[in-house]
This record gives C-alpha cells, structure tokens and sequence, in this order.
C-alpha cells in the first residue's frame, strides 16, 4: 500500500484508466511478472506446508512465526530492487508454508477434513479470480482513500485476532476470519488496481502483497469451515 499517492489522485480522477502509451506497456509487465512469480509461490509454499505436513513437522508458535514473517518482509522489501530480492520471496513464502503445515494436519484429522481443505482452496481460488477480473474490468476505485481504509481495517483485525488467540475468545477470532475475508478480498482489489494504474511499480513487493491476501483468505476459509464442521 505505497507509491505516489498523487500521482494516483491524478491518474484516478476521471474513474478510468488509460490503456495506451509506455506507462500502460510498463503497467501490463509489471502485472504478468507479479502472476508468474506469484504462481511459482503459491507452488512452491504449497509443496513446503505438503513436506511440513507429511512429516509431522511442529508449529514454530505465535511470536516465532510472527518474528519469522515480518523479519522475511523487511529483507524482501529492502532487497526488491535487486535478484536476490525474489530469494526472499521464497524465503517467505517457503516460510508460511512450513507453517501452514501443522494447521492442515489438524484439519485433515478432522472426520471431514478433507473436504474442508478441499472447499477452502476453492473458496479462495474463487474469490482471488473473481476480485482480478473485477478489479481489471470495473472503475478504478479511489486508491489513497481505499488503501488508507484496508490498511487501517487490517491493523484493527490484526489486533484483535491477537486478543483472541491470547484471552482465548474462539468467537472473536471466528468473526476476525470473517473479517479477514473481506479485507483480503479488498486487498486483491486494491493491488491489482494498483498495479494496473502505474502505482506499484515492483512486481517483488506486488507478488508479496497478494500472496499474503492468498494466504490470509485460505486460513481463514479453514477456520471457519473447520467451525461449521465440527459444530456440525
């Protein structure tokens, strides 16, 4: 959620966005190097949360994998400008993957685990590719205003899972799922807008960006899947 807010206010103020010229063409490459490197990610964390599954492997805890994920972040945002950057990138999707591990062997040991896997891949699959064609199709939505809000929803919802997971209040961190949801939902949105208008103009900290939303979204469909059922 960075780069050049005026120029956006200014690209963004007829509510359309110009397809033609170098910075469209500069656009569009930004966008196919963000889908390629961010398919090889979702491969590549995908098979490291099969390996941390299959073999058992433990869950680092709360405060290791945070320290994990944003000391990853930090590396990859002061490396984008160069190829060691998409090293990091690895490194921190390779990360989220050995932590996704754990959290799938305890949903696949649930009576319909498979299925809650199976329909939460699906969810987010859909609603990524349903909010990329919105979001190439449809009106640029005001992006510093959009971006100000999605950053401070994020926070709040980033809060409040922390509260939950420490005053251990199962009903406050199913509705921060639910929240998280929509907010990732809105965060494929905002960046894919970006990209489109010239705005995020590093294909590194894009790919991050929407893998982060990627991932959000698949744990958060579990949780709530894995709720309804075993409530079930």
């Amino acid at each position: 959620m960075q780069n050049s807010q005026i120029a956006e206010q200014d690209r963004f103020a007829t509510g359309t966005i110009t397809t033609s010229g170098a910075g469209s063409e500069a656009a569009a490459a930004v966008l196919r190097n963000t889908y390629r490197l961010l398919a090889m990610t979702l491969v590549f964390s995908a098979l490291t949360a099969m390996g941390s599954a299959a073999f058992g492997l433990p869950h680092p805890g709360l405060l290791l994998t945070l320290a994990g994920y944003f000391g990853l972040l930090f590396l990859t945002s002061k490396l984008r400008n160069s190829g060691w950057g998409i090293a990091a990138v690895f490194a921190l999707t390779g990360f989220m993957g050995y932590t996704l591990g754990p959290i799938l062997n305890v949903y696949l040991a649930m009576a319909n685990g498979s299925s809650v896997v199976a329909t939460a891949m699906g969810g987010t699959a859909v609603v990524f590719l349903g909010m990329s064609i919105y979001a190439r199709a449809a009106p640029v939505a005001n992006l510093p205003k959009f971006g100000t809000f999605l950053f401070v929803g994020i926070l709040t919802a980033f809060v409040l899972g922390l509260v939950a997971v420490f005053a251990q209040m199962p009903m406050l961190a199913l509705a921060v799922s639910g929240l998280f949801i929509l907010l990732m939902s809105g965060l494929i949105l905002y960046e894919t807008q970006n990209i489109i208008g010239g705005g995020e103009t590093n294909y590194v900290m894009a790919t991050v960006t929407l893998f982060v939303a990627v991932f959000n979204l698949f744990t958060s469909f579990l949780h709530l899947l894995g709720f309804l059922g075993d409530d079930a």
